[in-house]
């Protein structure tokens, strides 16, 4: 199995606070991946590392098989838009609509007519069930739509990896499941990676392949759900026991 992302001896700091230190792990392609543990303990900061939202000190970070660390970002605008994310907050444009807001990466990363990205965007609502909502503004929609919207977003570009910042929080158990469930199908139907930042044991029981389980900014587990749910590590069994710590 080949590793859409490989990760070395990866060590992050905000001022003289260390958040990362010595991590190694491996993100297998064209499955899900979680990164999990608990508050505080540097996942965020790892997404944020691999699409070079922040800038380590030392180690390495492949994507595709080839170096990121160190490039500058008008070198990593080529990953860029291989790669897709869903924010945690969905972070949707207000004063546009759904249709506009989805259209904004096709925009801003293609040399495409009008009219075609018209038509990609009412494709890509359409996979999330949002064919009717084209016109509407984000305040329009429920929180579980606002999600889908901006999950049409991230895959407007058919990317190879999809990124996820805590993609259930603010949702009812309901409408988190429905959205786990969307999130698997479009994984097999655009045949993509999947990296996900969550800390909903609901969500990881249903969507994740591969676990990179965090504390205190290192890697503690790595591996398969079934192996982290009988791991011996006190860290992991009180996480899967007590979803916290």
């Amino acid at each position: 199995m080949q590793n859409a992302i490989e990760i070395k001896n990866l060590k992050v700091q905000y001022g003289e606070r260390t958040i990362l230190r010595d991590v190694n792990a491996v993100f297998p392609e064209k499955k899900v991946t979680v990164i999990l543990g608990g508050s505080g303990c540097g996942k965020t900061t790892l997404l944020k590392s691999i699409l070079k939202l922040n800038d380590p000190i030392q180690g390495s970070v492949k994507l595709f098989g080839e170096e990121t660390f160190g490039i500058t970002l008008e070198e990593f605008d080529k990953y860029l838009k291989k790669t897709g994310v869903l924010f945690q907050n969905g972070a949707l444009l207000n004063s546009v609509t759904v249709a506009e807001n989805v259209a904004i990466p096709l925009q801003q990363h293609t040399t495409l007519s009008e009219e075609m990205i018209h038509r990609i965007v009412k494709v890509k609502l359409g996979l999330v069930g949002l064919s009717h909502a084209l016109d509407l503004l984000p305040s329009e929609l429920s929180g579980g739509m606002k999600k889908r919207a901006a999950l049409s977003r991230a895959i407007a570009l058919d990317p190879k990896i999809l990124f996820c910042d805590e993609p259930s929080a603010g949702l009812d158990p309901i409408t988190s499941k429905n959205l786990d469930d969307l999130i698997l199908k479009l994984k097999e139907q655009l045949n993509m990676t999947i990296v996900i930042v969550t800390h909903e044991l609901a969500s990881i029981h249903r969507i994740a392949d591969h676990l990179i389980f965090l504390d205190q900014g290192k890697v503690l587990y790595q591996g398969d759900l079934e192996g982290a749910k009988n791991s011996e590590l006190e860290e992991v069994k009180t996480f899967f026991e007590t979803g916290a710590f």
